[in-house]
């Protein structure tokens, strides 16, 4: 619930246009430090948070989860669709320009659908939304996981640094400014939340009676 409160009054001031400097400054800034050797590394790593690779993982996790029964989980794992769907309005209802061609540093040409499909607005960024609800849910999964406390820290520190790398092909490549990718992450983690809270009481009600009092 924080969080999206959060996300409705970030949106707010980037409705206001308050972040224009530093939606620029940031880009070049990030730009000039980061070798162009990374271009295409950095190419092939926002492939992963593409909707087709994200949705199609949460689609095929709810299938799984359909198989063991677990109606819960299922709704949980499809929580991503709303998510897009709730990207996609603010794409199309909040004036926020993306960033313009000559910024673009994308080498990867691609014959996924979302690729082609260009609104004239840029907030938020959908492959932060969809990257940070998988990597929220996963979080979540491994801090309440029963694995040992030193392979938690090591899985969370993985998905904390992907979520991180995520990010920074975003703004380095210019498919997005930093206001975009906070509402994404905002955003993600909203909806990662609200599905973990599902998917991890899935878990609970699966916990026989007797182990849960030991």
């Amino acid at each position: 619930m924080i969080s999206l409160v959060l996300f409705t009054y970030f949106s707010y001031t980037v409705a206001k246009e308050r972040w224009t400097k530093l939606d620029f400054d940031t880009t070049v800034k990030v730009q000039d430090h980061i070798p162009r050797k990374f271009d295409l590394i950095f190419s092939y790593l926002s492939l992963i948070g593409s909707a087709e690779v994200t949705i199609g993982v949460c689609l095929i996790l709810a299938f799984l989860a359909l198989i063991r029964g677990q109606i819960l989980a299922i709704l949980g794992w499809l929580v991503i669709l709303p998510a897009s769907f709730g990207e996609v309005f603010g794409k199309l209802v909040l004036f926020h320009p993306a960033p313009p061609v000559f910024l673009h540093r994308s080498l990867l040409p691609t014959a996924l659908p979302s690729f082609y499909v260009h609104s004239d607005f840029s907030y938020p960024s959908g492959h932060m939304t969809r990257t940070i609800f998988l990597l929220t849910v996963f979080f979540c999964l491994s801090l309440f996981s029963k694995r040992d406390s030193m392979v938690r820290l090591v899985l969370i520190g993985a998905i904390l640094s992907f979520g991180f790398m995520m990010a920074l092909t975003r703004i380095y490549l210019g498919e997005h400014w930093l206001s975009d990718v906070i509402g994404g992450v905002l955003l993600g983690i909203a909806a990662g939340l609200f599905a973990s809270i599902l998917i991890l009481k899935t878990r609970q009600d699966n916990i026989p009676a007797d182990a849960r009092g030991r």
